[in-house]
C-alpha cells in the first residue's frame, strides 16, 4: 500500500512539475526522465538477464537515423518511423545475440563485441552521405509553441510529457516481465547460468528475448532523441561516452531494480548540472569535468553501496524487505 501512494505522489509531482519550473529546470527533467528510460531499457538485459552491453548507444543511434532520416528526405512522420527504428534495432540486436550467443561469447567479451559493434556502425554513418555523413543531419525545426503531433513538434512542455509516458510505460512493462516467466528464467540465468540449462531452461531463447526487447525499447529513446534535439553527429551518438551515460544511472541507482534507473538519474543530473552551474560561477572551465565527476560517483557507490542506491534506501522507507 505503501508503495503505489509513494508511486502516485511520484507522479502527481512529475505531472505539475513543467508549471512551476523555469524553462532550465524543464529541460533538465526532461534529460532526466530520458536517461530513467534508457536506463530501463539497458536494464532489462544486464540486469534482469545478466548481459553486459557497453554499446548501448548503437540501438539509440540506430534508432535515431532511421526515423529521422525518413522524416527529412520523405516527409514520413516519427509515429511510422519508430516502428521502422524498432525494426532495425531488433534486427542488429539479434545478430548481435545469435553470434554472441551461439558461439558461447558471454560476460567481458559480449561487452567488447557490444563495443566493436557501435563502434563500426559509427564508422558507417561517417561516411554515409544519405544520412549526412559526419556532417551530421538536422531535422527542421517548427514553431515551438504549437502542438504537431503528428510530425512531433511542439514546445518543450510536449516533450517532458512524452518521455514522462515512456517512463510511467517501461516501469509498467519491467514490472510484468520481472514477475513473468520470463523474469524468472532470466534471474536463474544471471545467477548461474549453467545452473539454469541443468534445470531445463533454454538460456539461448531466452538472452536472445532479453536482448532483442532491451534493444527495441532502447530504438525508442533514439527517436525521443532525435526529435528533441533536431540533429545528430555519428561522432556524438554512438560514442562510447553515450553508452557510459546510458548504463551510469542503473549501475548507480541499482542494477536489476525497477526504480534504481530512475534514482540514478536523478542522482547523476542534478548533481553533475550542479557542479557545473557552480563551475561557471567561479569563472572555471574545466574540460571533462563530468567525465570525472561521473567516475568518482561510481567509484564512491561501487565502494559503499555495491547494489546500487536504491535498495538500502527502499529498505529504510520500508518499501523493501
Amino acid at each position: 500500500m505503501k508503495q503505489k501512494v509513494l508511486l502516485l505522489v511520484l507522479f502527481a509531482v512529475l505531472l505539475i512539475f513543467p508549471k512551476v519550473v523555469n524553462p532550465y529546470l524543464l529541460s533538465v527533467g526532461t534529460l532526466i526522465l530520458y536517461l530513467a528510460y534508457t536506463g530501463q531499457a539497458w536494464n532489462v538485459m544486464m540486469g534482469f538477464a545478466g548481459q553486459l552491453s557497453l554499446g548501448h548507444s548503437l540501438y539509440v543511434g540506430v534508432g535515431a537515423y532511421a526515423a529521422a532520416a525518413i522524416f527529412v528526405h520523405y516527409g514520413i512522420g516519427p509515429w511510422a518511423g519508430v516502428w521502422l527504428a524498432i525494426a532495425v534495432c531488433v534486427a542488429i540486436g539479434a545478430a548481435i545475440g545469435f553470434l554472441a550467443f551461439r558461439f558461447g561469447i558471454s560476460g567481458v567479451y559480449f561487452a567488447l563485441l557490444t563495443i566493436a559493434f557501435a563502434e563500426f556502425t559509427r564508422i558507417g554513418f561517417d561516411h554515409l552521405n544519405w544520412t549526412g555523413g559526419s556532417g551530421g543531419l538536422f531535422l527542421k525545426v517548427a514553431q515551438r509553441d504549437q502542438i504537431d503531433l503528428a510530425n512531433f513538434r511542439g514546445p518543450p512542455e510536449m516533450y517532458y510529457y512524452s518521455i514522462l509516458i515512456l517512463v510511467f510505460a517501461a516501469l509498467v512493462l519491467c514490472n510484468y516481465l520481472l514477475k513473468s516467466k520470463a523474469g524468472y528464467y532470466w534471474q536463474a540465468i544471471r545467477e548461474n547460468e549453467e545452473a539454469a540449462q541443468a534445470l531445463g531452461i533454454n538460456t539461448f531463447r531466452w538472452k536472445m528475448l532479453a536482448v532483442v526487447i532491451s534493444s527495441a525499447m532502447t530504438a525508442v529513446s533514439g527517436v525521443f532523441f532525435a526529435f528533441y534535439y533536431n540533429n545528430l553527429f555519428p561522432e556524438q551518438i554512438f560514442h562510447i561516452s553515450r553508452s557510459i551515460e546510458i548504463i551510469l544511472a542503473p549501475i548507480i541507482g541499482g542494477v536489476g531494480t525497477l526504480f534504481g534507473p530512475i534514482l540514478g538519474a536523478v542522482v547523476l543530473t542534478v548533481l553533475s548540472d550542479s557542479i557545473t552551474e557552480l563551475l561557471a560561477y567561479f569563472g572555471w572551465e574545466i574540460p571533462g569535468i563530468k567525465q570525472v565527476f561521473y567516475g568518482i560517483v561510481l567509484l564512491l557507490v561501487i565502494m559503499f553501496l555495491p547494489h546500487g542506491i536504491w535498495p538500502p534506501l527502499a529498505r529504510k522507507l520500508g518499501l523493501a524487505k
